[in-house]
C-alpha cells in the first residue's frame, strides 16, 4: 500500500476518529494557534461516555469547553503554561497547573513520566512523499506525536508549510480528519506610550548584531517597533508574533550574524494573525524546532550577542522576578524566561533583560514592590537577574549589593511609589536615609 492509499483509508469524521480517547486517558493537545479546534470540540461532544481524561497542553487559544464545571469528573486540565481561557478552572481547583519549564516538557514525555494515550494535532497536507507539517507549531508536539499511542491529525488545508523539524510521515498518523479552516489568532494587545518609551530603553541595550528571543504583547511589540535602525538582526527563540515581519521585509532582521544557524530564524512556534502564517508558509528563512532545542540554554549561550527580552508581573526591590502568578493564584508559567535568561548571560556579548511597565491596575499599583505578593512565585532569581527596564529607565543588578539593587529600582519605579518603596528600604537596612532628607530632618 502506498501512503496515498493509506491516508485516504485513515481518513474520517471528527467523532469517528475522537472515538478512540478512552476514560482514563491523557490527552495532549497541540498548542497555540494549531489548536486542531473541531478535535476538540469532537472530544468535549463526547464528554457523555467518558471519565477521568486528563487534558495536557501548554498555552492554547479557543475557549476551552473541557475546563467548564459542567465537565468536572470528566475532564480535568493540567497546564504546563497557562492561557486566559483555563486561569479560572485553575484557580477554582478543578483544573492543575505543573510548574515546569518548557525545555523539559518533552523529557517528562520521553522518559515515560509523562506518558501519553492520545495526541490531538493540526497539520498541514502532505507533500508528494507523504510528509505532513506541523506548521505553525513544533514546540513539544513533535514529540507528542512520536510518543503518543494515538495521533489524531486535523489535516487543515489553510495550516502553512514550515521549514525545519516539522515533518510527520502519514504513517505515523492513525486517524485523519481533512478541514479548510482559518487557524486560530491572537490579536495583540496595542501598545501605548509607556510601552513604547520601555521598547526605546530595551533597543537602547540592543547591540548591532544582535540574536534575539522574545515572547508575545503589547512590550516585544513594542520592542521590535524600535528596533528600525539596527543591523543584521537575528532570532533564536521559543516564539514569535507579527511583530518581526516589517524588520524581515527592511532587511534589518536578516539573521547574518546567527551562530549557530547563520541567515536562519530560529524558533519553535508562532502566534499572531494571518499575515504572519502567509510570512512563514514555506519560507526557508525560518528554522522550527522542538521547544528542547530552541530553549536550551547551552545552545542559547552558543549565539553571541543573545538578548532575552522577558517580561513580569512583579519585581522585589532585591530583583526577585515573579512571572507566573499573582499571589497564590497560577497566572501563566514558567515559559523559557530563565532558560533564555541564564543562555544570554552566557554568551559573548550576552544581555538578558526583564522588561515591565512600572505599574499594574491603570497605574493604582507599583510592579516594583517591597516584597512580592504572600504565595508569588519565583521564576527567575535576583542573582539571574542582569537588566530590569521599566519606562522610567534601566536598572543593572548584576552583581550588586542589596543596597545598590534597592536605589537602582526605586529610581525606575513610578515616582508615585518611590518614597514607600524607599521607607521599606531603610527600614530593612537594605539602604540608608536620602543626605537630603537627613538634613531636612
Amino acid at each position: 500500500m502506498n501512503w496515498r492509499e493509506e491516508y485516504r483509508n485513515k481518513c474520517m469524521d471528527a467523532d469517528q476518529a475522537l472515538e478512540a480517547v478512552c476514560s482514563g486517558d491523557r490527552v495532549w493537545l497541540n498548542s497555540g494557534c494549531g489548536l486542531p479546534e473541531p478535535l476538540v470540540d469532537a472530544l468535549v461532544a463526547q464528554a457523555f461516555r467518558l471519565r477521568d481524561v486528563e487534558i495536557v497542553h501548554e498555552i492554547t487559544l479557543g475557549p476551552a469547553a473541557y475546563a467548564r464545571p459542567e465537565y468536572e469528573g470528566i475532564f480535568r486540565h493540567n497546564g504546563l503554561f497557562l492561557g486566559g481561557n483555563v486561569r479560572e478552572a485553575v484557580a477554582a481547583g478543578r483544573a492543575d497547573y505543573t510548574p515546569i519549564f518548557l525545555s523539559e516538557i518533552e523529557d517528562l514525555i520521553t522518559s515515560g513520566a509523562m506518558p501519553l494515550d492520545v495526541a490531538l494535532i493540526q497539520v498541514s497536507p502532505p507533500d508528494e512523499r507523504g510528509f505532513v507539517s506541523l506548521g505553525t507549531a513544533v514546540d513539544c508536539n513533535m514529540t507528542a506525536a512520536r510518543c503518543a499511542r494515538t495521533v489524531i491529525a486535523e489535516v487543515n488545508e489553510r495550516m502553512p508549510r514550515t521549514h525545519g523539524e516539522t515533518f510527520i510521515h502519514v504513517s505515523r498518523l492513525s486517524s485523519i480528519v481533512e478541514t479548510s479552516r482559518p487557524l486560530l489568532e491572537l490579536e495583540s494587545e496595542p501598545f501605548t506610550e509607556t510601552h513604547r518609551r520601555i521598547g526605546e530603553n530595551v533597543a537602547s541595550l540592543v547591540p548591532d548584531g544582535a540574536t534575539l528571543q522574545m515572547g508575545i504583547g503589547a512590550i516585544p511589540d513594542a520592542v521590535l517597533a524600535c528596533l528600525e535602525d539596527k543591523r543584521n538582526l537575528g532570532i533564536h527563540t521559543e516564539m514569535c508574533s507579527n511583530g518581526v515581519i516589517p524588520l524581515m521585509e527592511s532587511g534589518v532582521m536578516n539573521g547574518a550574524c546567527n551562530k549557530l544557524h547563520p541567515g536562519k530564524q530560529v524558533l519553535s512556534f508562532v502566534i499572531g494573525r494571518q499575515p504572519l502564517f502567509d510570512y512563514v508558509n514555506d519560507n526557508p528563512c525560518f528554522e522550527f524546532r522542538p521547544i528542547r532545542y530552541t530553549n536550551d540554554l547551552l545552545v542559547v549561550a552558543q549565539n553571541d550577542r543573545m538578548v532575552a527580552i522577558n517580561s513580569a508581573l512583579q519585581v522585589d526591590i532585591t530583583g526577585q522576578v515573579c512571572a507566573d502568578s499573582l499571589g497564590t493564584n497560577p497566572y501563566s508559567g514558567f515559559g523559557g524566561q530563565l532558560d533564555f535568561i541564564r543562555g544570554a548571560a552566557r554568551s559573548k556579548g550576552g544581555v538578558p533583560i526583564i522588561a515591565l511597565p512600572s505599574t499594574a491596575r491603570h497605574g493604582a499599583v507599583s510592579r516594583i514592590v517591597p516584597v512580592l505578593d504572600p504565595g508569588a512565585g519565583v521564576v527567575t532569581t535576583r542573582a539571574d537577574v542582569h537588566y530590569v527596564v521599566t519606562e522610567y529607565g534601566i536598572a543593572y543588578l548584576h552583581g550588586k549589593t542589596l543596597r545598590e539593587r534597592a536605589e537602582a529600582l526605586i529610581a525606575i519605579a513610578d515616582p508615585r511609589f518611590r518614597d514607600e518603596l524607599e521607607d521599606f528600604a531603610v527600614r530593612s537596612h537594605y539602604m540608608e536615609r536620602k543626605m537630603a532628607e537627613l538634613v531636612d530632618a
